[in-house]
């Protein structure tokens, strides 16, 4: 009889649980189908505003024109199987930059069905590559055609990132920095514009340093996430021993946030080297790092492998790409941006996925008014809550947050195996992996998949933690393993 009531109840779970997700499903089809007619009509909403405001509206992703990509010197996208690239054509080399072609192909039902149109009315024009050099893809690029003696080669090409490089390849920058939709105080736009916001915190008294500790927060956070956390929990002898960096990235918190930028992987390292590595003259460190920074400090450690002591990568959103997937940033982009309305972090994550003005708009909200925010989360809580968190999340710039996600996480999709067979075959630092066991925005097997590649990993599962608690709410706890890690590194 017992066996027979369990064995309904189980039943009725998975009955449930089918049903919530059926449900799931349906309600946010017709969600996110709204947003992407939403967000087609801020785009257009956006190029009035940017016209009125500054008689020039902001490329963005959504459509190309031919006329803007007539340029005589530069970068050009270049568009692969299985990736894209940005080439830099020079006298002297060749450069090749990653840039993810999630930035401007995010396949949704109202975007083809525009992209469409646009191409059905390109043929009714009958655009040959005879009387154009530029045609209109469907991928809602440019095809550029060069026949010059040699084969055809055909370059996709997309407007936004050619306008955002203008300013790079020596163009006039026709648009004030920061823009009208920005926060124009002196935190979000830091006089010096060539070096990152570094928080260190080292010996006193003249004491010589032994080691140095590089900290990489996450996404849309700062070094606060760190400083305010951590920094404050560790023990005297640590803190008599150990120089500490804890970095706010391109783009977010007190560093600059340069409205050219593509903030590619290779643009976050090269600010890091700049602000810590160099002028420090850091020889070799430990990193730790938080989410979206576990792939920079992954490409950090590649690049510096005889430097890096030991390795800590707290929720690193690692998906594997299975064997025969085409398209794996896209294969990322669905893993990181499921189109869920459930649960709400993933449906946070969705949306600055996959919506470049809806996104805008929550930045024009909260960041360029994070001062009223600041003020009122004071009045609410009467000071009793700390609010270092929402610092970091309101210090975010739009354009940096949204490239960051596409370029970094989704970009870094074909690289991140790579990154760890290196750590595993040619770094002799220990690895080890955190991961909350509430997760819910970054599953647990992300962090079993880096054990996976690579064996020595130790990964470290808490119970009863999340994405963000994995560290914030257990900070002193985590100083100590911390510093164990590091001494077990020296040894």
């Amino acid at each position: 009889m017992r066996k027979a009531m369990r064995g309904s109840s189980i039943s009725v779970r998975r009955a449930m649980a089918a049903f919530g997700s059926a449900l799931n499903d349906v309600i946010s089809l017709i969600v996110f189908s709204f947003l992407d007619l939403l967000d087609i009509l801020f785009c257009f909403l956006y190029k009035i505003l940017d016209y009125l405001m500054e008689a020039e509206w902001r490329p963005c992703y959504c459509s190309s024109s031919p006329k803007d990509m007539i340029t005589s010197i530069g970068k050009i996208l270049v568009s692969e199987s299985g990736g894209s690239k940005v080439v830099t054509l020079s006298s002297t080399k060749l450069q090749l930059e990653d840039i993810s072609d999630t930035l401007y192909s995010r396949p949704c039902l109202l975007s083809d069905v525009s992209r469409l149109t646009v191409y059905q009315l390109c043929r009714l024009k009958n655009i040959s590559s005879s009387d154009a050099s530029t045609v209109i893809s469907s991928r809602g690029g440019v095809v550029v055609s060069s026949t010059s003696g040699n084969p055809t080669t055909t370059f996709t090409v997309n407007s936004a990132i050619i306008q955002m490089l203008r300013g790079k390849i020596g163009s006039p920058k026709s648009h004030p920095v920061p823009r009208w939709s920005d926060c124009h105080c002196a935190n979000c736009n830091p006089i010096s514009q060539d070096t990152l916001f570094v928080k260190a915190q080292g010996p006193q008294d003249g004491k010589m340093v032994e080691e140095d500790v590089l900290f990489i927060h996450g996404f849309i956070s700062s070094s606060t996430f760190w400083t305010e956390t951590v920094f404050q929990y560790f023990s005297s002898d640590a803190k008599s021993r150990y120089r500490m960096f804890a970095v706010d990235l391109l783009g977010f918190g007190r560093s600059p946030k340069p409205a050219d930028s593509l903030y590619t992987l290779r643009e976050h390292l090269e600010m890091i080297e700049r602000s810590v590595l160099e002028p420090y003259k850091v020889k070799s460190f430990h990193i730790v790092a938080h989410s979206l920074g576990s792939l920079i400090a992954l490409a950090l450690a590649v690049k510096y492998p005889g430097a890096v002591k030991s390795l800590t990568l707290i929720a690193p959103p690692y998906f594997p790409v299975p064997k025969g997937e085409q398209q794996a940033t896209q294969y990322v982009l669905r893993k990181v941006a499921p189109r869920r309305i459930w649960p709400l972090i993933g449906f946070g994550a969705s949306m600055l996925c996959w919506y470049e003005h809806l996104s805008r708009t929550v930045s024009i909200l909260l960041a360029k008014n994070h001062r009223f925010w600041e003020i009122a989360f004071r009045l609410i809580t009467f000071n009793r809550v700390r609010t270092y968190l929402m610092d970091g999340f309101f210090g975010h710039h739009h354009i940096g947050a949204f490239h960051t996600l596409h370029n970094v996480i989704c970009g870094s999709a074909g690289k991140v195996e790579t990154y760890l067979d290196v750590v595993r075959d040619h770094l002799n630092c220990s690895v080890t992996v955190y991961h909350g066991r509430n997760d819910e925005l970054l599953p647990i097997h992300c962090s079993y998949a880096i054990k996976s590649r690579v064996p020595r990993a130790q990964v470290k599962i808490i119970d009863s933690k999340d994405h963000v608690t994995i560290v914030v709410g257990r900070q002193k706890a985590f100083a100590r393993e911390l510093e164990q890690i590091w001494k077990n590194a020296k040894s």
